[in-house]
């Protein structure tokens, strides 16, 4: 099909700070964006109490908890959650190298989605690096299951999405979004697609310490005669599969290196696209790494050939 990729790494142009309230703790959050050198890749800092930095690579191998968001790190009083729409933005912009520094436990969970750091990345300006990007190439499939659930990587000729979920739920039902992923297809059809509740689990959230900063500023909620609380409705006719869409976006990401292939999901979430993404990355003859076989900045995946990297593990800290 020969979709326009990237051929060389980039960074943003221009450090640029947001702020908002963790969609859990509550509490109010800053983070900036700081440019970052050729091959550092993305990298998380949370600012702790007396200036100490607890450092995570956003990598699969740093992957915490994905219960309810994903979380870098295993430990509550260092790990920095909620990092999936952050990525998504990233990851379909196509920034490559990214220092990301925290003052808080979670990131800021703004409007629910991604489109605010859509902005504030388009605002900071990306900048090309002179270094060859390096992608990972699905040869063959890779598929997990969880009860009705499942997910799997296939070969394809380019980065698609393809997800359908399914809840009991007369306003959801079965939906499914289905594309090629390109900055232009994620900005216009996935990118102001929020999170989204039910009320009926605010108070058990609520008693467990989570949603803490859920409110209709940040999400669609669902009431329980299955109807939309927020006043101006929904963004999208299907706005729930394009959230969660967009959340593959963001955790899929963690494999330090976009992908060529396809990514099909059934009833998924964050817990099984980690799961995924590790069933991928721990079967070395499922992919290659590849690079462009050009010296232009476009390229197209047939473009693309192996590259000899010895202990290049994009998705290692």
């Amino acid at each position: 099909m020969g979709i326009e990729l990237l051929g060389f790494q980039t960074t943003i142009a221009n450090p640029i700070t947001l702020k908002g309230i963790g969609v859990h703790s509550g509490a109010e959050v800053a983070i900036t964006f700081h440019p970052a050198e050729a091959d550092a890749g993305i990298v998380f800092q949370r600012v702790l109490a007396g200036g100490r930095v607890a450092e995570y690579k956003a990598v699969s191998s740093q992957v915490g908890n994905t219960d309810l968001c994903t979380v870098l790190g295993l430990s509550p009083a260092t790990a920095i959650a909620t990092i999936e729409h952050v990525m998504a933005a990233v990851y379909a912009l196509g920034l490559d190298n990214l220092l990301i520094e925290v003052h808080g436990a979670e990131m800021p969970i703004m409007d629910g989605s991604s489109e605010p750091f859509i902005d504030a990345i388009e605002q900071a300006g990306i900048r090309a690096l002179a270094v060859k990007r390096r992608y990972i190439r699905i040869l063959k499939p890779v598929r997990i299951e969880s009860g009705a659930s499942w997910s799997e990587f296939t070969p394809y000729d380019g980065m698609r999405f393809e997800v359908e979920i399914d809840f009991d739920c007369p306003l959801i039902g079965r939906q499914a979004w289905k594309g090629d992923m390109t900055p232009s297809v994620f900005k216009r059809e996935l990118s102001r697609a929020r999170t989204f509740g039910f009320m009926r689990d605010v108070e058990r959230l609520w008693a467990s310490g989570f949603a803490l900063g859920s409110s209709l500023e940040n999400s669609v909620v669902i009431s329980d005669d299955n109807t939309v609380v927020n006043v101006e409705g929904l963004r999208y006719t299907d706005e729930f599969v394009r959230h969660k869409t967009l959340d593959a976006v963001g955790d899929l990401s963690l494999a330090g290196a976009p992908f060529l292939g396809c990514y099909r999901s059934y009833r998924g979430g964050h817990k099984m696209n980690a799961n995924a993404l590790k069933a991928l990355l721990s079967d070395s003859s499922a992919y290659e790494v590849v690079e462009t076989a050009t010296r232009r900045q476009r390229t197209r995946s047939r473009d693309m050939v192996a590259v000899a990297a010895p202990g290049f593990a994009p998705w290692s800290a």
